[in-house]
C-alpha cells in the first residue's frame, strides 16, 4: 500500500491572481479562485509531487456576505469575515456559488473538478461538519427540495426535545458579541456550535448553531446519513470530519458502517485532539485516519522550540499499532504556518521536522497548500488578522500562492528561495511514496547512540527505514549548529530489519543546522 499524501487546498485562494488585495476587501475588489482554477496542470503538479488525495476545503456552501442569484447574502453579524467560514454551512446539498464560472451550473462545475481529479489519478475529500451549521441554515436558498433543512420541524418552545435538530432558549433573544450592520433577529435563541448559551462570546463559534443528536437515533442522524450518501454518489472519495469529539460516537460509528456498506472505498478522517481516545476512534468508531495534532505535531513543535528530541521516540512508542492510522502534518488551516514569524520564520528550517514527521513511520501525511514554497501566513487579510495563518475567512490573494500558480502554468514565477524549497519538498514527498517508506520497517537509533561523539540525543534524531530491497539512514538535526557523527548500529537492528549482518558502524554523516540528511546504505557495513 502506498503512503497516503494528502494536499489540503482552499479553492477560494487557489488561482486568485489579484496582485494587490486590500485588507477586508470585497469579492469584487480582491477576487477569488474557482473550481476551474484547479485545472489539469495543477493536478499534474500535485500528482508528480507524490500527492494521492486532495482535501478540497470550503466546497460545501457556507454563509457569506455576498449575494448570488438564488443565494441571498447572510447578515454580516453571523459571518466571520466578508467571505465567511467554510465551517458555517448554509446548505449541505450545495456548493459555493463564488467558486463557479456560471453560478447556475456550479454543481456541474464541481462534478467536473471531481472528474479531473480522478483522471489525474487522485482522490478527492471534502469537509463533513457534523457538530454545527450556520445560523442561516436552510434560509438562503435550498437546492434539494426532497430533503428538509435542519430545524424545519422543530418545537422551539422547549430547550431540548429528542426529535429536535437544535437546542433552544425559549423567551430569550440571541445576543451576539458583534454589533456591525443590521441586527440579526433570533428568538428564541439557539445554542451556538461550542457553547450552550443565548449570548455567546466573540471567542465562541457564534455564527453557528449546535445540532442535537438526541439520546437515541433521531431525525438529525437520518438527515446526516442522507447528506453523506448524497456526496458519495457525486463521486467524493472521503470526508475530513470536523470536531468529532463533540458529536456522539454512536452516530459516527453508525454513519461509517452504513456508508462503507454501500461505498467501501470511501475514507473517513477524524479531527481529534485527545490521544487517549485515538484507539477508540480508530478501532471502535471506525475512522480510517486520525489527526495526530496533540501527539507528533505538538511534540515536533516543542522540539523545535528547545525540548528534547527524545520526546519523538516516546510519542512513537505510545501509538504502537495505531501508527499507520495517524495523519501527520506540520501545517493545516488551524495551525500557524511554519515559515511564519510565530513558528520557524523560514521554510528552509523545516526540513528536520519534515523528516521526522514524514519518514519515521508509515503514517499518512498532510501538506497545506503553499507549504511547499514557504507560504508564511503573515498577511493581515481582515477578520483573521496577522496571526501566522492563511485566512479561511476573507477574500484574499496570497503572494506565494500566486507565484506558485504562475510557476505551475508558465515555468517561472517563484523566487530563488521558494524554488529551492519546492525542489527539496518535492523530492522528499516523492521519496515518501517508495516502498521503503510506504511499508518498510523502522529502527530508532537514538537509544544506542546516547554516548556517541557528535550525537546529541536532545537535539538530534536518527533512525533507519528498511524495505523494498533497500535501507535508508535518516538524521534530523534540530540544532542551530551543524552536526557530524558516525552512528552505531546495534545487533538488534539487523534482526529487526531482517539484515543478516553483525554489529556495525554506519557511514559518517554531516548535517547542516535544522536540516535532514538521508543516506542510502550499501552493505556490508564496516
Amino acid at each position: 500500500m502506498e503512503k497516503p499524501i494528502l494536499y489540503q487546498l482552499l479553492p477560494r485562494l487557489w488561482g486568485n491572481l489579484c496582485p494587490d488585495p486590500v485588507r477586508s476587501g470585497t469579492l469584487s475588489r480582491n477576487g477569488t479562485g474557482k473550481f476551474s482554477s484547479v485545472d489539469v496542470p495543477t493536478l499534474a503538479y500535485l500528482r508528480n509531487m507524490g500527492v494521492t488525495h486532495i482535501w478540497y476545503t470550503g466546497v460545501v456552501r457556507h454563509a457569506t456576505t455576498e449575494a448570488f442569484e438564488g443565494c441571498p447574502a447572510s447578515n454580516p453579524r453571523i459571518v466571520k469575515g466578508l467571505a465567511g467560514s467554510p465551517y458555517a454551512i448554509v446548505d449541505y446539498y450545495d456548493v459555493n456559488p463564488y467558486l463557479a464560472e456560471n453560478v447556475q451550473e456550479r454543481m456541474l462545475e464541481f462534478e467536473s473538478l471531481l472528474k479531473r481529479t480522478h483522471a489525474a489519478g487522485l482522490k478527492a475529500l471534502i469537509d463533513f461538519v457534523p457538530n454545527h451549521v450556520s445560523r442561516d441554515y436552510g434560509k438562503k436558498g435550498w437546492v434539494n427540495k426532497e430533503a428538509k433543512p435542519f430545524g424545519a420541524d422543530d418545537d422551539c418552545t422547549v430547550h431540548w426535545k429528542p426529535e429536535n435538530d437544535f437546542y433552544y432558549y425559549p423567551g430569550q433573544r440571541l445576543e451576539l458579541p458583534v454589533s456591525d450592520g443590521e441586527p440579526y433577529p433570533e428568538n428564541p435563541a439557539k445554542a451556538s456550535g461550542n457553547r450552550f448559551s443565548p449570548s455567546p462570546s466573540v471567542e465562541d463559534w457564534y455564527e453557528t448553531v449546535r445540532l442535537n443528536y438526541g439520546e437515541e437515533p433521531n431525525s438529525t442522524w437520518e438527515k446526516m446519513f442522507d447528506i453523506v450518501r448524497w456526496w458519495c454518489r457525486k463521486g467524493v472519495d472521503g470526508f475530513r470530519c470536523d470536531m468529532v469529539e463533540m458529536v456522539p460516537w454512536q452516530f459516527l460509528q453508525a454513519l461509517i458502517r452504513r456508508i462503507k456498506a454501500e461505498f467501501p472505498e470511501v475514507i473517513f478522517l477524524a479531527e481529534v485532539y485527545e490521544p487517549e481516545q485515538y484507539s477508540f476512534y480508530a478501532d471502535v468508531v471506525g475512522f480510517d485516519f486520525l489527526y495526530d495534532k496533540s501527539g507528533l505535531y505538538d511534540v515536533l513543535r516543542s522540539v523545535f522550540q528547545g525540548d528534547s528530541a527524545r520526546k519523538i521516540t516516546s510519542n512513537w512508542q505510545s501509538l504502537a499499532s495505531l501508527q499507520p492510522r495517524m495523519l501527520n502534518f506540520l501545517e493545516n488551516h488551524d495551525e500557524q504556518r511554519f515559515a511564519s514569524d510565530f513558528f520557524g520564520g523560514d521554510a528552509r528550517k523545516s526540513y528536520a521536522l519534515l523528516g521526522a514527521s514524514l519518514f519515521f513511520n508509515t503514517s499518512a501525511f498532510l501538506i497545506y497548500f503553499g507549504e511547499e514554497v514557504g507560504e508564511r501566513g503573515m498577511d493581515a487579510e481582515g477578520f483573521s488578522g496577522l496571526d501566522g495563518r492563511t485566512s479561511i475567512f476573507d477574500w484574499w490573494s496570497s503572494g506565494s500562492l500566486r507565484r506558485l500558480y504562475t510557476q505551475i502554468h508558465t515555468g517561472t514565477g517563484l523566487s530563488e528561495c521558494e524554488q529551492e524549497t519546492l525542489e527539496r519538498y518535492s523530492g522528499l514527498f516523492r521519496l515518501a511514496r517508495t516502498p521503503v517508506i510506504s511499508s518498510g520497517k523502522t529502527f530508532d537509533l537514538g537509544f544506542c547512540n546516547l554516548d556517541t561523539p557528535g550525537f546529541d540525543p536532545d537535539r538530534h534524531f536518527a533512525f533507519l527505514r528498511s524495505g523494498g530491497g533497500e535501507t535508508l539512514l535518516f538524521f534530523c538535526n534540530f540544532s542551530s549548529v551543524a552536526a557530524e557523527t558516525t552512528l552505531r548500529m546495534p545487533p538488534e537492528a539487523f534482526d529487526a530489519l531482517g539484515i543478516p549482518l553483525e554489529d556495525g558502524v554506519l557511514p559518517r554523516v554531516s548535517v547542516r543546522p535544522f536540516d535532514l540528511a538521508i543516506v542510502r546504505l550499501s552493505f556490508p557495513i564496516g
